[in-house]
């Protein structure tokens, strides 16, 4: 044993993708289909440490794991975070605002009650709520705030903080799936019928194209431009018209006529606006391969393409062609002409079969063009974001905090995800560089901090284990009761959506796959996607403030 410990100390890149890869290994280990995913590489860390003081990777480890990470989850979460204060998401994202900022209030109460340290009621703050961009924003926080004190002294503070983190992580993955399944059986929620009450009332998410005739004289007459700017959002496309016997792509300089057959695509809701809109809803579809038109999936692989707005590439004047639906990520969505098009991007094209040619050179269609990526603009955008990191912004109490490398990558990543291009240089990632650039950083922070703070586990928990995982565990039931409570009870908010907000406070995916599991249907995806960003930037922040004012 110590000579395999002497190996592993002696060759740091061996230990660190030994704990990467016993860590993957260990969190695919399901026990009544819950794992701990991605986290088990931290405690992997933390058992490896708690070996010998040697077994601890270098600093720069964990801290370019965390600023790849926090920049690639920014990037991506950039346009839903600022689409998500709209006046369907506000409401959600105020109530998830409210409970974590009181979370932090209860953390700051429990400190008070047990007398616990800042960087012990940090970490169990950040366990409590499974956050580890938090956790990461509070070990730099602490670290500014000693970084008069020796080498050592910083090392046990940090410990402090990674070791409660561990300590309370477990409960605040369980406690979420156990409030579940309490609070649906408390409430006797019918997770089926809700479900079907809720599309009722607004429609399924589903997409679907239905074939209309045009017999609404208010809509005859004019062009497909004018009559599509009367709806504010009307959430569907029109994508092919049969007039007299031809089929043509709907372009907006055609003028619709009565009895004209028209297909529109969208959901279920926004497709009985088209009902309305057109007149009548025909039991069949057109068939467009005996005019030549077909659709096709296009990938979106040119650099000059991304960034752009669907109406600034003109489609219809230079190929008479039209998008219809377009898939990011594992998502389809029907898009509008304002949707800002990413790298990676696969897009559903109706148009004339001799156009596909020219249409697919237009978008690239290339694997190769969205699997490089652009490090260039990766390496503007973190420099940028460490400089915003190390700003100091002041705090009432005449301290001050700095955002860090946690929160300085993040909130910048944040808005060059929104603005998506600026010239010639495209900050966005296609969708799976992103995914991969995330998970590379976040194995990174998590093998490193885990095994700097494997040493000081046992000190850690005989100074009173047992007293924060429970101080942990209360923050975790308070954010689950609270949060399921007023917004099933008080907002009437459906218990579906609930899970997937309570989730997403939490940041925690397997909570998030409990309520997938369990309903059946997207609506815990599309709350845990609204809510998500402004979550995650709030904890970030509020771990840093709650370090700052604590302090001592």
């Amino acid at each position: 044993m110590q000579s395999l410990i002497n190996l592993l100390a002696e060759n740091q890149l061996l230990l660190l993708f030994t704990v990467i890869g016993l860590g993957y290994l260990i969190g695919n280990i399901k026990i009544s289909g819950f794992s701990l995913g991605i986290t088990a590489v931290l405690f992997v860390g933390m058992a490896f440490g708690a070996l010998d003081k040697r077994l601890a990777l270098p600093e720069y480890i964990y801290v370019i794991g965390l600023v790849l990470f926090v920049y690639a989850i920014g990037l991506h979460a950039g346009p839903n975070f600022f689409a998500s204060f709209n006046k369907h998401g506000i409401r959600s994202n105020i109530f998830a605002l409210i409970v974590i900022i009181i979370s932090a209030l209860v953390a700051v109460g429990i400190s008070t009650l047990a007398d616990l340290p800042a960087s012990i009621i940090s970490g169990i703050y950040c366990g409590a709520l499974t956050n580890a961009p938090a956790l990461a924003a509070s070990v730099e926080t602490v670290k500014s705030l000693t970084s008069s004190l020796p080498v050592s002294a910083q090392d046990t503070l940090v410990n402090n903080f990674v070791v409660t983190f561990g300590l309370t992580y477990p409960f605040g993955v369980l406690g979420l799936i156990l409030w579940f399944y309490l609070f649906i059986k408390i409430f006797k929620v019918d997770l089926v019928k809700e479900e079907a009450q809720r599309i009722q009332e607004s429609g399924d998410t589903t997409i679907q194209s239905y074939t209309f005739r045009i017999i609404n004289p208010a809509v005859a007459g004019k062009s497909v431009e004018a009559v599509m700017q009367t709806i504010e959002k009307p959430g569907f496309v029109l994508s092919r018209i049969k007039k007299e016997n031809s089929i043509l792509v709907v372009t907006p300089n055609i003028i619709l006529s009565p009895n004209d057959e028209i297909v529109a695509v969208g959901t279920e809701a926004a497709l009985r606006r088209a009902h309305i809109l057109f007149g009548e809803r025909l039991p069949y579809d057109l068939d467009p391969e005996n005019d030549g038109i077909e659709y096709r999936r296009i990938f979106v692989s040119k650099q000059n393409i991304a960034g752009k707005k669907i109406y600034q590439l003109e489609l219809e004047k230079k190929f008479g062609a039209t998008i219809t639906r377009l898939r990011r990520g594992d998502i389809d969505f029907v898009p509008s002409q304002d949707t800002m098009l990413e790298l990676g991007d696969r897009v559903r094209v109706v148009a004339r079969q001799e156009n596909f040619t020219e249409i697919t050179k237009f978008f690239g269609d290339s694997m190769k063009g969205i699997s490089e990526t652009d490090f260039l603009s990766i390496s503007f955008g973190i420099v940028l974001g460490v400089f915003v990191g190390m700003f100091p912004i002041p705090l009432p109490n005449g301290t001050s905090f700095q955002l860090g490398f946690a929160g300085g990558p993040l909130v910048v990543a944040l808005f060059l995800g929104r603005i998506q291009r600026t010239g010639s240089i495209i900050w966005t990632l296609p969708f799976g560089a992103n995914m991969v650039l995330r998970q590379i950083g976040l194995i990174f922070f998590l093998a490193g901090i885990g095994t700097k703070a494997g040493y000081g586990f046992g000190g850690t928990f005989a100074s009173g284990g047992f007293t924060y995982i429970i101080a942990g565990a209360l923050i975790t039931t308070f954010v689950a009761v609270v949060t399921i409570w007023i917004g099933y009870k008080f907002l009437k908010m459906p218990m579906t959506a609930l899970m997937g907000i309570v989730s997403a406070i939490s940041t925690q995916p397997a909570a998030l796959a409990y309520a997938n599991q369990q309903t059946q249907n997207e609506q815990p995806n599309l709350y845990y996607t609204s809510v998500y960003p402004a979550a995650t930037v709030a904890k970030i922040i509020l771990a840093q403030i709650l370090v700052t004012a604590l302090w001592k």
